[in-house]
């Protein structure tokens, strides 16, 4: 395992867009917790908490949904946010498990396969790696039935981290202590380095930003868009493995790390450096392309008829042009069309119906629906859409409908929803 002292920048990049369920257990230890919710959440992290009920004698559910910043799970029938049971939800959108403190009581369930309660539940179901922070007793420790119990876990997989010798709770001194924050996270990172990304081996082609088309040399016709959705995007995807290219308009976000950076202007400069960019596997188009380019940009600034008496007030007439349409130009069957392509749909109205008749002309597999009324997403870090996926033959797109949650957060769902959906490779539905 690399130095636990080797925090910082290292830290960020692994854990950047990482979802960690973390379930805590009844321990003096719980406290450590609170601070390592705290470590990871500025690494970038995404932590999602489960509490035990003995946790819950030692932290408080509000102290740790107040540093996880959503909410706390401590039941074992608790629905999530979408009506799915949680805990096979919670295993499921998580990278990694971590449970920390490990009491002698929770490695013996987990050893046996014992599902009495949500963090027992979650971890049997679970199909991710298994990160064990013990504490406890030295005499518990060493007991011949926690040895074995240690034994069979890292047989099935699971990893350990600590514990560590010194003072115990009892005021005794010896084996048994939970490892400290900084061994916790530099052990998370070396569990999730040692794991393929769930996009490894694919190809990913992003969009983002908008487009400025000149109407002269200082003037053009563009949009509000920030470009935070399509970078936080193209973050995710190389987070989970994949090679990245990500096509940028002009944009004040800084290109994310371990991303091939194409930096363009206009909607034709875009559709240049994505057909440059191909092949892919997979295509999302986040960028918000001007429909309309002026007829005839002048190489010189406009100027402004002069005004006097009897002249009126001279108005301007600027004949547009249609641009090429990216999405679906990339969506067309052919050799080099990607197997998933993706749209973004920023409506003002009719949000599932306009990016229902949005999925059916462009011709691509899904589409990301948001409102953009009265200035609303363009700019913000929170975002609220709704997916629309392609149905077989004719039928109606299937819809599902995401709570608000931070483009970060939209970013790294979609990259777990994009990886159920090609699954070692195969292809499309």
């Amino acid at each position: 395992m690399r130095d636990a002292g080797s925090e910082g920048g290292a830290d960020a990049v692994a854990l950047r867009g990482r979802r960690i369920l973390l379930v805590i257990a009844g321990g003096i230890a719980a406290y450590k917790c609170l601070d390592l919710i705290r470590r990871l959440r500025e690494n970038g992290a995404h932590v999602r908490c489960i509490l035990t009920a003995a946790g819950a004698a030692f932290v408080t559910p509000l102290s740790v949904e107040t540093l996880a910043g959503q909410a706390v799970y401590t039941d074992t029938l608790a629905l999530t946010g979408e009506s799915e049971i949680a805990h096979i939800k919670l295993g499921q959108e998580a990278d990694i498990v971590v449970v920390a403190p490990a009491t002698a009581d929770i490695m013996a369930r987990m050893t046996h396969g014992i599902a009495d309660d949500l963090a027992t539940s979650t971890l049997i179901a679970a199909d991710k790696p298994v990160l064990v922070a013990s504490a406890m007793n030295t005499r518990m420790w060493q007991h011949p039935a926690t040895e074995r119990n240690r034994a069979r876990l890292e047989a099935d997989g699971v990893s350990f981290v600590g514990p560590n010798d010194g003072p115990l709770a009892e005021g005794e001194s010896g084996p048994g202590r939970m490892a400290e924050v900084p061994e916790i996270v530099a052990a998370i990172v070396d569990v999730l380095d040692a794991q393929p990304g769930p996009l490894a081996g694919l190809r990913v082609l992003v969009t983002s930003g908008p487009t400025y088309e000149p109407i002269d040399p200082v003037r053009f016709l563009g949009n509000r868009s920030s470009g935070k959705q399509g970078h936080a995007i193209a973050a995710a995807c190389a987070d989970a493995g994949a090679d990245v290219v990500l096509v940028s308009g002009p944009t004040a976000e800084a290109a994310p790390a371990g991303v091939e950076t194409v930096r363009v202007e206009t909607a034709a400069e875009m559709l240049a450096a994505c057909e440059e960019g191909l092949p892919a596997d997979i295509a999302i188009c986040a960028a918000a392309v001007s429909d309309w380019r002026a007829a005839a940009p002048q190489d010189q600034k406009i100027k402004k008829p002069r005004r006097g008496k009897g002249r009126g007030d001279a108005g301007l007439t600027l004949e547009l042009a249609e641009n090429p349409d990216i999405l679906a130009t990339l969506s067309t069957p052919g050799p080099k069309r990607p197997r998933l392509v993706i749209g973004f749909a920023a409506e003002t109205e009719d949000v599932e119906a306009n990016a229902a008749a949005k999925l059916a002309a462009k011709g691509c597999d899904w589409i990301l629906a948001n409102k953009v009324a009265e200035g609303a997403v363009f700019g913000d870090d929170e975002n609220l859409v709704h997916l629309l996926t392609r149905g077989a033959g004719d039928g109606a797109p299937g819809v599902e409908q995401w709570l608000r949650m931070s483009k970060a957060e939209v970013a790294a769902r979609l990259v777990q929803r994009i990886a159920d959906a090609l699954p070692s490779g195969t292809e499309t539905a």
